[in-house]
């Protein structure tokens, strides 16, 4: 791949490689020919169509719009079902010029209605959305100082994002640059720098979050934010006593994590602030013995936290005050909370198996092979922010795992994965309300994207009527092989879906 550090003499070559072997595989996916969506499914078979060409029916509501928001805002897009529940490949990005051992970090994956973008290491790329692309193929190219560091999942109304990355181009420097991309023109907006602070063990992680109009950044002794607009700065705050600026969540607010090292044990608090000012609104303290907290939402304020262990053991919502709302029992491990480490590019509040709406958390149960639960089953069960009582649970029935994934509007879009790989996947909306399960389109995939699928080691997005699985780092070929397709992302979408020209 050519995004990389200073090549070696393999990845160079793919430079300079005959552009014909490009040609020979770069085809839009676009026109395909419907006599040829009947594939085998079998090891390897490629996409199976699913459904049928009747028009969604009236009783099948599409979710309600989402509050309307200015150009500024964190988007919160409301999806519409499609008119037709089969699935069709919208789009490919794979690489067979990867040396054996050799490995990148691909960190970040953002869609808009145009574009999907991914990290590469030291460089954010876009691809036209319906392309069948490799490296090369990229409609813009962004190279960065150095190798990304921290991302948000967030992205504005306008399209626009930002990533953290080093000074330097190895791995060792410091990670001291924030930089706001648009992601349909492909363009820098700004890049600014900003102080670091290191421990024993190395640099504190940082981390990067956008909210209304602000992008804000946390390096332990300090964090600031900036106007998304001009990149300038409008607050900076520093680390006061023992308590370290950990984390941020953002979205419809802003909250930070501190974490407080004292003689006998760290503890931990979640501030409420403005975003404009970086002043705290609220502070929480959360308990004695807890050993670790990650922020699943800021608005409305839901903490995960980890008492006794370093597994998430229960969640907390707060009010408008800072103030314990209800507490969320994990039933000893029964419902699945799985957080990246805020080493991991900064992400404290990136829990992919958990989504919080305004009144309600949807949590993932453990997969359960045994006793009722057979075949890989499990189950999303949702609970009131208000009391910590069950809602309502959906089950993934036989041969299938239920993902949640994001709000819709007032739905909740998940995932539903095949594990016998014969039961085709598909996109869901879930209804909070009534249980109701609409699905917007089902599909089948080839052996080589079954390693995108699993949640918590993958970025799977939704956008635009597309489901994207993506994966956050790039492995050349193992067993021997010296060459062979790695699939970094393949996006799906509904077989009458509307292009984008």
């Amino acid at each position: 791949m050519s995004f990389g550090p200073p090549p070696s003499s393999y990845t160079q070559s793919t430079l300079v490689a005959d552009s014909a072997r490009r040609n020979r595989r770069r085809r839009t996916l676009i026109g395909v020919v419907s006599t040829v969506l009947i594939v085998l499914l079998c090891a390897g078979g490629g996409f199976l169509w699913f459904g049928n060409d009747d028009p969604a029916r009236g009783d099948d509501k599409s979710p309600s719009d989402a509050v309307p928001q200015g150009r500024l805002d964190v988007r919160q897009t409301a999806e519409k079902r499609p008119a037709n529940t089969s699935g069709r490949m919208a789009f490919r990005f794979s690489a067979d010029d990867m040396a054996p051992g050799e490995e990148y970090t691909t960190p970040g994956t953002w869609a808009t209605d145009k574009i999907l973008a991914k990290g590469i290491n030291r460089t954010l790329v876009g691809f036209e959305i319906g392309k069948d692309a490799e490296a090369g193929d990229e409609t813009w190219s962004i190279r960065l100082s150095g190798p990304i560091c921290g991302v948000t999942r967030h992205v504005t109304v306008q399209g626009r994002t930002a990533v953290l990355h080093r000074s330097g181009e190895d791995e060792d420097s410091p990670c001291d640059r924030v930089t706001f991309v648009d992601l349909d023109k492909g363009e820098k907006i700004w890049e600014k720098g900003f102080p670091t602070s290191d421990t024993v063990f190395g640099q504190d992680a940082t981390s990067v979050t956008l909210t209304h109009a602000t992008v804000a950044v946390t390096w332990g002794d300090g964090s600031t934010a900036y106007d998304m607009d001009t990149g300038d700065r409008l607050w900076k705050k520093g680390r006061v006593s023992d308590c370290k600026h950990t984390g941020l969540a953002g979205g419809r607010g802003l909250l930070m994590l501190l974490s407080c090292v004292h003689p006998k044990e760290t503890t931990y608090q979640v501030r409420k602030l403005d975003p404009r000012t970086g002043d705290a609104k609220w502070t929480y303290q959360a308990a004695d013995g807890i050993k670790g907290v990650s922020l699943l939402s800021a608005e409305p304020a839901v903490i995960a936290p980890a008492a006794g262990d370093v597994e998430v053991t229960h969640l907390i919502s707060l009010d408008d005050r800072g103030k314990q709302r209800a507490t969320i029992g994990l039933e000893s491990g029964r419902y699945v909370v799985d957080c990246e480490d805020p080493l991991d590019f900064g992400a404290v509040d990136n829990c992919p198996s958990t989504v919080v709406s305004g009144d309600q958390v949807f949590l993932t149960s453990r997969e359960d092979p045994h006793g009722d639960m057979i075949d890989n089953a499990n189950r999303i069960v949702s609970f009131d922010l208000s009391t910590g009582k069950t809602v309502l649970k959906f089950e993934s029935g036989r041969n299938q795992l239920l993902h949640p994934l994001r709000m819709s509007g007032d739905q909740l879009l998940a995932f539903r994965d095949s594990t016998d790989h014969i039961t085709p996947s598909a996109l869901v909306s879930l209804n909070p309300k009534t249980g109701k399960e609409t699905p917007y389109f089902y599909f089948a995939l080839p052996t080589e994207a079954w390693p995108l699928t699993e949640p918590d080691t993958n970025d799977i997005v939704v956008q635009n009527g597309r489901l994207y699985l993506s994966a956050p780092r790039a492995t050349g070929p193992t067993g021997g092989k010296k060459k062979e397709w790695v699939w970094l992302t393949v996006g799906i979408e509904s077989a009458k879906q509307g292009r984008t020209k």
